[in-house]
């Protein structure tokens, strides 16, 4: 496959990792190969630009324009809860009046909507509260399961990995000591060759 790194390390067999100037040297090798990198001016140019905007509100744009602006906070209005009585030129008007009342008659619908939500909530909050805490405790044990789940699926990859490590290592190991070996008699076998020629030297000689 294109692209496929093999790797020939055994990290749960191979040993001497701890020993003098091993450190060093890996590092060296590290930085010599960082060294041929090419860097780039904008190593992330491949992506589409950031948009940091995409999740403003209208509300939060005024907000933020008004503080780069360096403007006061505007005060909450209280406009809508007063009951003003008409102006001093239609104290007589009987249409000004109407709305002096319609306006009234609002606020109180407003009010008496707000101590029935109160009511409500005293009657049904607690319950909803507790159902929703079960909802949360119920999202939180099944994401501390498959955490769990998960944790075990790695554990037993790290233990079939340094199994097969182990499995592999004392093949390998078997086999070095098996060609250390064939190398030991081709070497007896080479040396008996030359002693053979030299004495076959020596009888020629002699015959001469």
């Amino acid at each position: 496959m294109a692209g496929e790194v093999v790797v020939d390390a055994l990290p749960y067999f191979d040993q001497g990792y701890d020993e003098t100037g091993v450190r060093e040297s890996a590092l060296a090798l590290v930085e010599e190969e960082t060294r041929r990198y090419r860097p780039t001016k904008n190593y992330l140019e491949y992506l589409p630009s950031a948009s940091y905007n995409s999740f403003e509100t209208e509300i939060m744009k005024n907000e933020f324009e008004r503080l780069q602006a360096r403007l006061p906070m505007d005060m909450m209005s209280m406009k809508r809860y007063e009951l003003p009585q008409p102006s001093a030129g239609k104290m007589t008007d009987i249409s000004a009046w109407n709305e002096c009342v319609e306006n009234s008659q609002a606020q109180l619908e407003h009010q008496a909507v707000r101590i029935m939500n109160l009511e409500l909530m005293g009657k049904y909050g607690a319950g909803a509260w507790k159902v929703y805490n079960n909802t949360l405790v119920q999202i939180l044990e099944q994401a501390q399961k498959q955490l769990t789940e998960l944790r075990k699926k790695i554990q037993e990859i790290n233990w079939q990995r340094k199994d097969e490590q182990t499995h592999a290592g004392s093949k390998l190991k078997e086999l070095e000591e098996s060609w250390v070996g064939l190398v030991s008699k081709n070497y007896e076998i080479e040396r008996a060759c030359l002693d053979l020629e030299e004495e076959v030297k020596k009888y020629e000689k002699q015959k001469r």
